[in-house]
């Protein structure tokens, strides 16, 4: 199976590591050509554009930072999908637009080329290792086609149903996640400027009803003051923005989503949208004149999980219903 990569930032880049080091025959595009270097020492081919590694393969794959880079890979000047054969496979991997995926499906299949939406979830260390979660949509056939894929490149990997369905429940996971770093933000300032052991804090947080994914991650590089956790103020900001369109077109009233817009339109222009998320509790340090730190803390998060072959999860309900027939 010939497979095509295109987009090797900081998920894409260890996703296609991944399918490297695992021996696939793997050929990748990206705007840097030095992102490319540990990819290709393990084996994989360059390509100077999508358009010129698109013919040959059996995947493209795609990790892109927005819906705008999708299209131009896929449809401008040099793009890939005029040029992939029939039957080929699309993953795209990139956390985006659900209709947009279902848009350019529809122009992929007048030349009867296969799309899946499969955004990942779970962090940039978690990449890195294969260990990462892969949210997996479109038909089951396709699905099952590729899914030997998937399990290189994830540990979890979860068929959610038609197409575009992964990408919504992607965005949905990163509103989450950007509440619980928002909330956490504020947690810690409080607590140090309370007096409290921050080291002390981070462990009563763990252990307690108030933990999440987000404070045993993202919560280690806060304290530890690198702040670098992969992850962007403008990324952040496109997610939940995405989230919103959601909301809006299925005419749901929110209250925490749109503040988290505003907070995040606030760090982008303070910070930069190239800051770290995690940035966002400077906007409380800076306004009391706290710095929340602990020794100890690592600067960089490392997955400590050895790496496993990835497996298909089951939603519980389904398994549920499977018995009782």
């Amino acid at each position: 199976m010939k497979v095509g990569f295109v987009g090797l930032g900081e998920v894409g880049g260890k996703l296609a590591g991944s399918l490297a080091r695992h021996g696939v025959d793997l050929t990748v595009c990206d705007l840097d050509r030095s992102a490319a270097d540990p990819i290709l020492a393990d084996g994989a081919m360059w390509s100077d554009t999508p358009q010129a590694m698109a013919p040959g393969l059996d995947v493209l794959i795609t990790c892109l930072p927005s819906p705008a880079a999708t299209r131009s890979v896929m449809e401008g000047p040099d793009g890939a999908l005029a040029h992939l054969k029939p039957g080929a496979v699309w993953l795209e991997m990139s956390t985006t637009d659900a209709d947009e995926v279902r848009r350019i499906a529809g122009v992929a299949a007048e030349r009867a080329i296969k799309v899946m939406d499969c955004p990942v979830s779970g962090g940039c260390h978690r990449a890195a290792t294969g260990n990462i979660a892969i949210f997996a949509a479109g038909d089951r056939a396709t699905f099952e086609q590729v899914l030997p894929l998937l399990t290189l490149m994830g540990r979890q990997i979860l068929h959610t149903g038609d197409l575009g369905s992964a990408s919504t429940l992607k965005v949905m996971t990163n509103v989450l996640a950007t509440a619980h770093l928002a909330v956490l933000a504020e947690a810690m300032v409080v607590m140090s400027r309370a007096g409290m052991d921050m080291a002390t804090t981070y462990e009563a947080i763990r252990i307690s009803s108030g933990n999440s994914f987000v404070h045993e991650t993202e919560g280690q590089v806060i304290l530890n003051g690198s702040r670098d956790v992969g992850f962007t103020n403008e990324l952040v900001l496109k997610d939940i923005r995405l989230f919103q369109d959601i909301a809006d077109k299925t005419e749901t009233p929110l209250d925490i989503n749109p503040l988290l817009i505003r907070l995040f339109e606030d760090a982008c222009e303070r910070f930069g949208g190239g800051a770290w998320s995690t940035d966002i509790i400077r906007r409380l340090e800076e306004a009391t004149g706290t710095t929340v730190h602990a020794p100890g803390f690592p600067a960089e998060l490392v997955d400590t999980e050895p790496e496993a072959r990835g497996v298909e999860i089951k939603p519980k309900i389904g398994r549920t219903a499977q018995a009782a027939e």
